[in-house]
């Protein structure tokens, strides 16, 4: 009899063990810094990644031919971002993962010296065929001063039209891309925005909190898949900043916590 007692009492505090395992499991979610990896492995391997790519690019050439349709007095341009827009960072953000680390400009410089990234599927041609219909490309990213060199060759590898540093533009003091979108402006008329972030079309969207760029991404619905051509990016951006907005967090951990406040889930 005593060993019948024993026996439920191990089985009692074994299923009490579990169901905590399992509430713990439930309250804390490891959503970063691994969560990125998830972003990138569908963007590697998924058929629905290439999918929208080549939507996006589909949508900005169908959208250029009819702009180009209406005459214009001044030399035209199209401004694009880099990164998850015409090249593909998903190799760095799985190397950050498996470190379980963040972003830090050493090891992106690290990662930028090997010029391996990939092309986003269906960027070149698109950017070839806006070159042939006499517009000119220019690069605004925000990527730091050191990748200027290697963010060329990158560029060249792929045959990217005004892939040279007279038509990239890398960031210097802010990540705000409006001051260097007024500099194209000055000798060239801007006939469409391509990026993965909404700021690369607007200054409304930085440094924003969730609200307002929802708010304003409504305002300007009209816009998207015609001057405005987003591509998709799972792993990182402007939007996840949006999250953290007026938080103090200082680890991972409490990023994990305060993420867990915004999901919407049912008991």
């Amino acid at each position: 009899m005593k060993q019948f007692f024993l026996a439920i009492g191990i089985i009692f505090l074994c299923s009490c063990k579990q169901g905590t395992q399992r509430k713990q499991t439930r309250d804390h979610l490891s959503l970063m810094p691994e969560a990125p990896a998830w972003g990138a492995l569908w963007q590697q391997r998924a058929a629905e990644y290439r999918a929208l790519s080549y939507q996006a690019y589909n949508s900005a050439r169908l959208s250029l031919d009819r702009i180009l349709e209406q005459p214009s007095g001044r030399q035209r341009a199209i401004v694009t971002d880099v990164d998850e827009t015409v090249l593909d960072n998903s190799p760095y953000y799985i190397h950050l993962a498996m470190k379980h680390a963040g972003y830090a400009d050493s090891s992106w410089i690290s990662w930028t010296k090997q010029v391996a990234c990939d092309s986003v599927p269906g960027a070149p041609s698109f950017f070839q065929y806006a070159a042939s219909r006499g517009l000119t490309v220019f690069y605004i990213t925000n990527r730091i001063g050191g990748d200027q060199q290697q963010t060329v060759e990158n560029l060249k590898k792929y045959n990217f039209p005004n892939a040279d540093t007279s038509h990239l533009m890398l960031m210097s003091t802010t990540s705000d891309k409006e001051a260097r979108r007024q500099v194209v402006l000055k000798d060239y008329d801007i006939v469409m925005l391509l990026g993965d972030n909404l700021g690369d079309f607007s200054s409304l969207f930085d440094n924003k909190e969730m609200n307002s760029r929802l708010e304003w991404t409504e305002k300007n619905k009209e816009s998207f898949g015609k001057e405005f051509i987003v591509l998709p990016n799972h792993m990182y951006g402007n939007w996840e900043e949006a999250y953290y907005r007026d938080q103090q967090l200082k680890t991972a951990g409490d990023s994990n916590a305060f993420l867990q406040t915004l999901l919407n889930s049912y008991p």
